[in-house]
């Protein structure tokens, strides 16, 4: 279609961590980051790289200007550590602001927001937020952003990271924060480029989280989550079988989770406001 929104999503995995995601039977970001968008935008084409790839080449200059929208997936990365792989990609976040594309993208991509415009970040003192982001609430800024018109003054959001934003950039706002992490959500205005970014995923469903806590299991038993690798595995079955048969009741009850992360419409709010205030208009 002539007229269709054209994206361009940035697979953050390396190599290695898209091949244990894979082999744990869950869907690599890229991926699911597309079918978000097609199911989001109808008629979207879809373009996923993986810059941190050794081989991967990004678009610059006026190849960048192709694209109508770049999204950015999480990351099996970690951006304070000075490696090519890294630096490449917060390089590119620079071009597509100046390029004034507009961005949005989930965990990594709000550090890449930050980092990209002058802010900062660390391993989180707390050590890891999995699962389920409870109690997520929106700053003063954030009740009057775009991104969430809609959208509940508090809510729960899937979660996965390590690390967290420490020092905003001069032109970042936060929009939303909870008790585990000050910074769940940024809006970065830059160079002539916006790029809306919450620290949590929009992008998964229990599937996927069920899939992402299987292929952490030891992590998670070592990191005090559950107790013993059965205890791990009976959660990733309880999600499964949410996600199979959302009627029941009794599990989405001794979950402790509701329609903000069972309902894609709630779930995803951000990203269509994103698509059609900040992407739609930019088409010509």
């Amino acid at each position: 279609m002539a007229n269709s929104p054209h994206f361009l999503v940035l697979d953050g995995y390396s190599k290695a961590g898209r091949e244990d995601l894979t082999a744990g039977g869950a869907t690599t970001a890229g991926e699911l980051y597309r079918q978000m968008l097609q199911s989001c935008c109808e008629g979207a084409v879809v373009d996923v790289l993986c810059p941190a790839d050794a081989d991967a080449t990004l678009p610059a200059g006026a190849a960048i200007e192709q694209y109508h929208g770049i999204a950015w997936t999480g990351s099996s990365l970690t951006i304070y550590h000075d490696t090519d792989e890294v630096k490449n990609q917060i390089e590119f976040a620079r071009a597509a602001f100046k390029a004034k594309i507009p961005s949005f993208g989930s965990c990594w991509a709000a550090q890449i927001a930050a980092v990209a415009a002058g802010g900062r970040c660390q391993a989180h003192p707390r050590g890891r937020e999995m699962g389920i982001a409870r109690k997520i609430s929106l700053t003063e800024e954030g009740m009057a952003h775009p991104m969430y018109r809609g959208k509940k003054r508090v809510f729960d959001a899937f979660i996965s990271h390590d690390d967290e934003i420490t020092h905003m950039p001069a032109a970042g706002l936060v929009l939303a924060g909870n008790d585990f992490t000050r910074i769940q959500s940024v809006s970065v205005v830059w160079q002539g480029g916006i790029f809306w970014a919450p620290q949590y995923h929009p992008e998964y469903d229990l599937h996927e989280l069920a899939r992402l806590c299987y292929c952490r299991k030891q992590k998670l038993v070592t990191k005090g989550f559950f107790s013993s690798l059965e205890d791990a595995q009976n959660f990733v079955d309880t999600l499964e079988t949410l996600h199979r048969d959302p009627a029941r009741k009794d599990l989405a009850w001794l979950l402790g989770i509701d329609q903000d992360v069972m309902d894609p419409d709630i779930r995803q709010a951000e990203v269509r406001n994103w698509i059609e205030l900040l992407v739609l208009p930019h088409m010509p």
